[in-house]
């Protein structure tokens, strides 16, 4: 089914998958190189091409997709053309926040100091200088992702021109974070939970024991919960990212990201008592919402640590506000937004969740990044060894 807009045209497969195309100023229809996922997705490219029309930078999709390597040239040249028609791993253009994440660390890790090198010349040698000497040594994850970058850019050249020597530096895709998970027992959830504004409380509560992301339970709407019958759930379909200083609605970070959560029973009471006291009515009404209407900024949820400062002259005390309040009075500022979700898998894992079960829940697409949350459940080798012991001593 084909549906009209004021630009372009979008028609909706049979698959469940979107398709975009508009007519150019050739006056010619343009398809998208690729099928969309969702709606919004579709819309996005379309939003996109417009801008490139307006601002006379257009050129026809299909000669955008179609990367030239050109012998001798420099990074400057060929990592705007890849970026522009590099897709995920699945074929599908690469995520917003993904693309502006990229750009960021073209724009200020790599090509100001290699942009001008032709491609064939760059060196491990020159590499390594790059990352001990050019790069801030306080931003190890950055740079991390800036070096990885750098590669899957030279490796995609490389497969063109062989001269091309893609660099190994050993261990520089990989960083030690100076943040180290360490999730909240139960006591501390309860103080934090205590500390947090009433409308907030749930978002705590879908975090740590459905491990639910940030992004994920700011975009949940009325109708995402099932909560009768004999399996309430969470549909998780969407969440919410900030690109360009600005919120979008998108899928979840992959395919296993969408995904179905069950519900822990003792949370069905706090999700009812929510909804009637905080969530307008209608099926696309969201859980949780700003001050002024909207999603829930990570900001605003997240508050302000009690600080000193001068105002007018007099030095002022600050109390904390928001979650920073609720994990101070728990005992942990030591403790992220991202860290309720860790405890939610670590939660999982110490009741003894199954790898795949883990995957399922977390919504991971592969095993390495559930089992990180397995090895970390404290006491369970214990509870283990005990359960082991007690069936030695059954069988006596």
């Amino acid at each position: 089914m084909s549906q009209r807009r004021g630009f372009g045209k979008l028609r909706s497969l049979p698959s469940g998958r979107y398709q975009a195309s508009y007519v150019g100023p050739d006056l010619r229809r343009h398809n998208a190189p690729t099928t969309f996922q969702t709606k919004l997705d579709a819309e996005g490219w379309l939003r996109d091409e417009h801008r490139m029309i307006e601002r006379d930078e257009w050129t026809a999709p299909r000669v955008r997709s179609q990367v030239k390597y050109r012998p001798g040239s420099t990074l400057d040249d060929w990592a705007p053309e890849w970026l522009e028609a590099h897709k995920r791993s699945d074929g599908q253009p690469l995520k917003a926040r993904t693309r502006e994440h990229y750009e960021n660390l073209l724009d200020g890790r790599i090509l100001p100091h290699l942009g001008h090198l032709p491609m064939r010349s760059i060196t491990e040698e020159q590499v390594s200088l790059w990352l001990d000497r050019e790069l801030p040594q306080n931003t190890p994850v950055a740079n991390a992702h800036a070096y990885a970058l750098l590669g899957e850019i030279l490796r995609a050249a490389a497969r063109k021109d062989p001269m091309i020597k893609p660099p190994t530096v050993a261990g520089a895709s990989k960083a030690k974070t100076k943040h180290k998970a360490d999730p909240a027992t139960l006591d501390e959830l309860s103080v934090i939970i205590e500390n947090m504004p009433e409308r907030h409380r749930l978002a705590i509560l879908l975090m740590a024991w459905c491990a639910l992301r940030f992004g994920e339970v700011s975009e949940l709407r009325r109708r995402d919960l099932v909560l009768s019958g004999d399996n309430p759930r969470i549909k998780v379909r969407r969440a919410v990212v900030l690109v360009g200083g600005q919120r979008i609605v998108t899928t979840p970070k992959s395919e296993a990201g969408d995904r179905d959560v069950t519900i822990p029973p003792h949370l069905l009471e706090p999700i009812r008592q929510h909804l009637d006291q905080f969530t307008e009515a209608g099926p696309d009404a969201l859980l949780f919402t700003g001050e002024r209407g909207g999603h829930l900024a990570l900001t605003s949820f997240n508050g302000k640590p009690a600080r000193r400062r001068r105002i007018k002259g007099r030095m002022v005390n600050e109390s904390a506000s928001g979650f920073c309040k609720a994990r101070e009075a728990a005992g942990r500022p030591d403790l992220h937004i991202h860290d309720l979700r860790h405890t939610g898998a670590v939660l999982a894992a110490q009741v003894g969740a199954t790898l795949p079960e883990l995957m399922e829940r977390l919504g991971h697409s592969t095993p390495a990044a559930a089992m990180r949350y397995q090895h970390v459940a404290r006491g369970r080798a214990r509870a283990v060894a005990d359960a082991l012991s007690a069936l030695a001593a059954a069988g006596e």
